[in-house]
C-alpha cells in the first residue's frame, strides 16, 4: 500500500464519524467537549454555524450522526449492547442552557444590489437566507402561513418541539434584514421572476400527502384524513378533538407523529397498521419505541384492502395478513398468507404513507425541467434547475427527507446562488477549510479528557405520563441537566483527536503497540491492502474505514493503524519515547456561501480558554 495522504481533507474527516455521516456536517466532538466544559452558549454557536437550528434538530434530528458513533461499535466489539452517545440530546443541552447569543450572530454586509426570492420558510429557504443576508444579499422570503418554520412548525407536534424553540431560531435569522412575507403563498413563479428577482429558491417541500383509493374511501371522506394536513390542523389549533378510536396507515415519522398526538386529544384506541414488517419501518426506531411506550400498538404486515362503512358512517378497515418473502438478490416480496381478511374497528383513519411534491404554481414554458417522477431536474451537487436563476433545496429538491437533509441542502444551494450571481461556475464547490492543532499541554498531559468512560448511556427524562397525555402542549422529554449531560458529554471518544504519526521520529521500539487497548496500532512488511487487513494485530475487516498506513521505516517495515476502531486514547502519544505519535485536533469547517472571499466564520474551540 501507499503511504496515506492525511492532507486530503477527507481522510481525518471520515474518522470523525459522527461529522462524516451529519449531513451538515457539524463538528460534533468539539461542542461536546465544550458541553463538558460548561461552555454552552460557545457549544450552541459551533452548531448553529453548521446546522442552523440546533435547538429544533436536539429535539427532532433524525440522527444519522449516532448510528455511525465509534463509541457503538467499540462497545459491540467488546459484548455489550450498542449505546452511542446522545449526540442530539447533548445538542439540545446546549440550546437550553445557553445565554443569550444574539450579538454573537453574522456581522451584514452593505446591500450588494441583487434580490433573492426564497419560496417556502422552512429549513432549506431559512438556511439559504441566513447564508445570503450576511453577504449583502436583499433575500425576500414567502410562505403561507403567517409565521416561518415550513413543516417544522406544522408538522412536528408541540410535545416534541415547542413552538417558543421555533420562534427563537427563525428570529434569528429574519432579524438579518431578512424580508418575511408571511400569509404570501407564491401563485406564480413567471410572476415571482416578473418582480425582478435575480434569482429563486425553491424551498416548498412536499406539501401533499399520498392518499389511499380503496373501496369505500369516497362515501366516508369526512372520517378519513390525510396525515400531514391533520398534523397542521393540530398545530394551528384547527382540531382540538378526536374521536376513540383511530386507525393509523403508515410506518414513518409522520405516522408516529399522527398516532400520538391522536392519543392526547382523545384517542383511546388509537393503533397504527403497516403493511410491512417492524424493522423495515422508516420511522426513527426512537420513534417507535416512543410510541409503543405511550401504549399504542403497531400491527405490521397488514395490507389494507377497503374501508368499511353503515349508513355513511365509518366503521372500520378490512386488511389482508401477509408475509415477507426475499428471492436471491434479497429483493422483499409481501406474499398472502390465506389467513382470512381481518377487520379492525375505528371511528377515524390518518393516512401517514408518504408525500409527494406539489408545483402548479410553477408554468410549464418557463423552462423548469421536471422528472416522471415530478421532481425538478437539477445539476448534481448544485441544486440549479433548468431555469439557470431557480434553485430547489430540502424536501422540494429530491422529495421527503429531513431537517438536517434541508439544512445541508439550503448550505449547498447558498453556495451556487452566490456563484451564480458573481458569475462564477456553479459547478466548481469550494474546498472545505482544514486544520489540525496540537493537543498537547504537557509531556503526558492534553486539552482533552482522554479517559475512557465506561458510563452506560443516559437517558433523557420524561414528563410524567398523566401530564404528557393530557395536553399534546406539554413537552415530553425534559431534556439532561447540567451534571447529567457532562456526564454524558464523557462518554465521547474525541474522535476528532486524531493520532498524527511522524515516521521520521520512529524508532520501531513497539511501544504504542503494546500499551494500545484496541490492538489497533501493527508494525509488519507492507503487502496489499486485503493481505494487510488480515495481518495486522486485530484483523481490519471494516472496509468504510480506511488503513493508515506510514512511509517505510528504518527496518523496511511499516507502521499500519485500524482507525476504525481506535479510542483515541492518546497513550500511543504518552508512551513514545522520541514524540513519532502527537493527538491533533482535527477542524473541519464546511465553506458556505462567500466563504471563498473571506475568512472561515470561527467558531468556538475547546483547545482555547472561554
Amino acid at each position: 500500500m501507499q503511504p496515506t495522504n492525511t492532507t486530503h481533507p477527507g481522510y481525518y474527516h471520515k474518522v470523525v464519524d459522527c461529522q462524516w455521516a451529519c449531513p451538515a456536517h457539524t463538528p460534533v466532538p468539539e461542542y461536546i467537549r465544550l458541553i463538558a466544559q460548561g461552555r454552552y452558549a460557545d457549544a450552541y454557536m459551533v452548531n448553529w454555524v453548521a446546522n442552523v437550528f440546533p435547538g429544533v434538530l436536539g429535539r427532532t434530528c433524525d440522527r444519522p450522526c449516532e448510528p455511525a458513533c465509534r463509541r457503538g461499535r467499540v462497545e459491540q466489539s467488546n459484548g455489550a449492547h450498542p449505546e452511542p452517545v446522545a449526540i442530539c440530546r447533548l445538542k439540545r443541552v446546549a440550546a437550553d442552557h445557553k445565554a443569550d447569543v444574539r450579538a454573537r450572530m453574522p456581522v451584514i454586509a452593505p446591500p450588494n444590489g441583487r434580490r433573492v426570492a426564497c419560496v417556502g420558510a422552512g429549513p432549506s429557504s431559512l438556511t439559504v437566507a441566513r447564508d445570503l443576508a450576511p453577504l449583502g444579499y436583499a433575500v425576500t422570503v414567502f410562505d403561507g402561513e403567517a409565521q416561518a418554520g415550513g413543516f417544522m412548525r406544522s408538522q412536528i407536534p408541540r410535545f416534541r418541539l415547542p413552538e417558543s424553540v421555533i420562534d427563537e431560531e427563525t428570529g434569528y435569522i429574519l432579524s438579518m434584514g431578512v424580508e418575511f412575507q408571511g400569509g404570501q403563498r407564491v401563485a406564480s413563479l413567471r410572476d415571482l421572476l416578473a418582480q425582478g428577482y435575480d434569482a429563486v429558491f425553491v424551498g416548498s417541500g412536499t406539501p401533499r400527502g399520498r392518499d389511499l383509493d380503496l373501496p369505500g374511501r369516497r362515501e366516508i371522506a369526512e372520517n378519513i384524513h390525510i396525515g400531514i394536513d391533520w398534523l397542521a390542523g393540530v398545530s394551528f389549533g384547527h382540531i382540538t378533538h378526536i374521536a376513540p378510536r383511530v386507525i393509523v396507515l403508515g410506518g414513518g415519522n409522520t405516522a408516529m407523529d399522527c398516532c400520538r398526538s391522536a392519543r392526547r386529544l382523545g384517542g383511546t384506541d388509537v393503533q397504527v397498521i403497516v403493511r410491512s414488517g417492524f424493522d423495515e419501518m422508516k420511522a426513527s426506531p426512537w420513534e417507535k419505541e416512543d410510541a409503543l411506550h405511550e401504549g399504542i400498538p403497531i400491527l405490521n404486515y397488514h395490507v389494507p384492502k377497503s374501508f368499511v362503512h353503515d349508513q355513511g358512517r365509518l366503521t372500520g378497515m378490512t386488511f389482508e395478513i401477509v408475509r415477507a418473502e426475499y428471492d436471491a438478490q434479497g429483493r422483499r416480496s409481501l406474499v398472502p398468507t390465506g389467513a382470512p381478511d381481518v377487520l379492525v374497528p375505528c371511528d377515524v383513519v390518518l393516512i401517514a404513507v408518504g408525500q409527494e411534491n406539489a408545483f402548479p404554481w410553477i408554468e410549464p414554458d418557463l423552462g423548469v425541467a421536471f422528472d416522471r417522477w415530478g421532481l425538478p431536474q437539477l445539476t448534481q451537487g448544485s441544486f440549479q434547475s433548468t431555469l439557470p436563476q431557480v434553485f430547489f433545496g430540502g424536501d422540494a429538491a429530491y422529495g421527503p427527507k429531513n431537517i438536517i437533509t434541508a439544512v445541508a441542502q439550503g448550505h449547498e444551494a447558498a453556495v451556487s446562488i452566490d456563484r451564480f450571481l458573481r458569475g462564477e461556475d456553479v459547478h466548481q464547490r469550494p474546498a472545505p477549510h482544514t486544520r489540525l492543532l496540537s493537543a498537547k499541554m504537557g509531556i503526558h498531559e492534553w486539552s482533552y479528557d482522554n479517559e475512557v468512560s465506561h458510563d452506560a448511556r443516559f437517558k433523557v427524562p420524561w414528563a410524567q405520563a398523566e401530564q404528557a397525555l393530557a395536553d399534546i402542549r406539554v413537552e415530553v422529554e425534559l431534556g439532561f441537566d447540567a451534571a447529567t449531560a457532562v456526564k454524558e458529554a464523557s462518554r465521547c471518544l474525541n474522535c476528532d483527536v486524531q493520532t498524527v504519526f511522524d515516521a521520521h521520529a520512529c524508532i520501531e521500539c513497539d511501544g504504542c503497540v503494546d500499551v494500545c487497548p484496541m490492538d489497533c496500532i501493527t508494525f509488519t512488511a507492507n503487502g496489499e491492502e486485503a493481505d494487510l487487513r488480515e495481518r495486522l494485530k486485530a484483523p481490519a475487516r471494516n472496509l468504510e474505514q480506511a488503513l493508515l498506513v506510514s512511509p517505510p521505516l528504518k527496518t523496511g517495515r511499516v507502521m499500519v493503524k485500524d482507525e476504525d476502531v481506535c479510542l483515541h486514547c492518546g497513550l500511543c502519544a504518552e508512551r513514545c519515547p522520541t514524540g513519532a505519535w502527537d493527538m491533533q485536533i482535527f477542524r473541519l469547517t464546511a465553506t458556505h456561501a462567500g466563504a471563498a472571499r473571506q475568512a472561515p466564520q470561527p467558531y468556538p474551540c475547546s483547545r482555547e480558554a472561554a
